[in-house]
């Protein structure tokens, strides 16, 4: 975790595919919040459910199928998506897709 402080990162290089996997490396872990790195292989996904907390997804590389309430959302790379507390979401990869997740606790 600390060994990322004070330094120039790029992201997408920080978290690695894996064949039919979902990797992920967490950045900072703290009682506020966490910043963690996801990479998902092409059709991976998180089940729906829901976090107390708010979160946003940074797409870093390639593109994901969201689902937040309901709706789906696409989200390619560049684009960031907010998901409210306590809303169901789910998470899958439409291509291979590496995400920055910030969940924020307080």
């Amino acid at each position: 975790m600390d060994d990322f402080m004070a330094k120039n990162l790029v992201l997408a290089d920080l978290v690695q595919y894996g064949e039919g996997a979902v990797v992920s490396r967490t950045l900072i872990k703290r009682p506020t919040g966490t910043i963690t790195l996801f990479a998902f292989d092409t059709g991976q996904e998180l089940s729906e459910h829901t976090a107390p907390f708010d979160a946003v997804v940074q797409v870093l590389d390639g593109e994901a199928l969201l689902t937040i309430g309901g709706q789906p959302i696409s989200a390619k790379t560049g684009e960031t998506v907010i998901m409210p507390a306590n809303i169901p979401h789910a998470v899958k990869a439409a291509t291979r897709f590496k995400m920055l997740l910030t969940m924020i606790r307080s």
